[in-house]
C-alpha cells in the first residue's frame, strides 16, 4: 500500500492545479490484481492514480496499449501520465459503476449496456485489429493450440484436482480426450483478431449509460468469439439462455454491418470458446482459492462448473467430461 499522503504528494508533483485545494484519496479494490488503484479528487474533479510493479510484463505495456485502442476508437479510459520508472499511472475516472453493478437491473436497460459493451469490444476486433500492424505495441502470448492446451490443463490441475480432489489417473484420462486435442488445433487454426482476452463484466465501466473497457493489458490475437464467451458465460453474473442469444445475435448483426462476413460455423466456435473460458475461469478460481488462499474466489466456482457442464453437453466427444460434471454439480 501507498500512504494516502504520498498519493497526493506524487499527484502534486505532476499536476501542480490539483494542489489548490483539499485533495481526498479512497483506496479501490481490484479482484485479483497486483496493482493497487486510488481515486484522488480534488475539488469536483477526479482521476485514478494506478501503481504497478514489474512482477508482470503486461502491466508495463497498459499504457501503450490504451493509448492505442483510444486512437482506434475503442472506449478506454485516457491516460494523463505515466511515470514508467516508478511504475505510477494517472488516468481518467469513469465512475464507481461496473457492468456488474446492474446485474439486478431489469433486462431492457441491462441489454442496452450490454450491446453499448459489445459495440465497444466490436471496435477491438476490427478497427483496432485494422490497424494494430502499425503500432509498435508489445502483445501477450497469441492463442495457439499450446495456449489452449494450457487453459485445459489448469483446470483440470486446479480445478478438478486441487478443489474437487479428482485422482491423477482420472484427470490424465479426462485431459487426453480426443475432442479436447482437436479443438485447441481446429482454434488456433482459425484467422485471428485482437481481443480483450479478460473480458468480464467487472472490466466494463459503465459511464452516462455508456461502456468503456478497463483491464486490456493482457489484449493478444485471438478469436472474437472467446470474448463473447468470456462476457456472456461470465460466473459473475448470470443471463439466462434468451438473453445470451440475444446479444450474440446483436454483435453478429453489428460484425456484418461492418462488412465483416459471420461464418457458418460462428456458433459452434462460441461454444469451444466457452468451454476454454470456462475451464480457464474454473482453474483461477482453484489457483487463487487454494494456491493463494483467497478463498472468496472459490465461491464462483458451483456457477461457472453449472456453465461449463451446459456448454459441454452441446458439443461431440466430451461425454465422459460431462458425466464427471454432473456428478459434481
Amino acid at each position: 500500500m501507498i500512504a494516502e499522503a504520498d498519493v497526493i504528494s506524487l499527484t502534486n508533483e505532476r499536476f501542480p492545479k490539483t494542489g489548490n485545494g483539499n485533495s481526498a484519496v479512497t483506496p479501490l479494490e481490484k479482484g485479483g490484481s497486483e496493482r493497487m488503484f486510488y481515486r484522488i479528487r480534488f475539488g469536483d474533479e477526479s482521476m485514478i492514480f494506478v501503481k504497478y510493479s514489474g512482477y508482470k510484463e503486461e502491466n508495463r505495456h497498459y499504457v501503450d496499449i490504451a493509448r492505442f485502442l483510444n486512437g482506434a476508437g475503442v472506449p478506454v479510459p485516457e491516460i494523463y501520465r505515466h511515470d514508467p520508472q516508478d511504475g505510477l499511472i494517472w488516468m481518467q475516472d469513469l465512475g464507481e459503476q461496473d457492468l456488474w453493478s446492474f446485474r439486478k437491473t431489469s433486462w431492457m436497460p441491462r441489454r442496452a449496456l450490454y450491446e453499448s459493451t459489445l459495440n465497444g469490444v466490436l471496435r477491438m476486433h476490427t478497427q483496432a485489429t485494422e490497424l494494430v500492424s502499425g503500432a509498435d505495441l508489445q502483445l501477450e502470448r497469441v492463442f495457439d493450440a499450446d495456449l489452449y492446451l494450457w487453459e485445459q490443463g489448469y483446470f483440470f490441475e486446479n480445478c478438478l484436482g486441487n478443489y474437487y480432489q479428482i485422482s491423477g489417473a482420472e484427470l490424465e484420462e479426462l485431459a487426453a480426450l480426443p475432442a479436447l486435442r482437436a479443438a485447441t488445433a481446429a482454434l488456433a487454426a482459425r484467422p485471428r483478431v485482437l481481443v480483450h482476452r479478460d473480458f468480464q463484466s467487472q472490466n466494463v465501466m459503465i459511464n452516462e449509460g455508456a461502456a468503456w473497457l478497463i483491464d486490456f493489458q493482457g489484449m493478444r490475437y485471438g478469436l472474437a468469439q472467446y470474448d463473447l464467451a468470456s462476457l456472456l458465460y461470465d460466473p459473475y453474473v448470470v443471463l439466462t439462455t434468451e438473453e445470451r442469444c440475444e446479444l450474440l445475435a446483436f454483435y453478429k448483426k453489428r460484425l456484418e454491418q461492418t462488412g465483416t462476413p459471420v461464418d457458418s460455423d460462428f456458433d459452434e466456435v462460441f461454444r469451444w470458446c466457452a468451454l476454454q473460458r470456462l475451464m480457464q475461469a474454473l482453474g483461477a478460481y482453484g489457483f487463487l482459492g487454494i494456491i493463494k488462499n483467497r478463498p472468496d474466489f472459490l465461491a464462483h466456482t458451483p456457477v461457472a462448473l453449472r456453465s461449463l457442464l451446459q456448454v459441454a453437453s452441446t458439443l461431440d466427444g466430451l461425454a465422459p467430461l460431462v458425466k464427471k460434471l454432473n456428478s459434481l454439480s
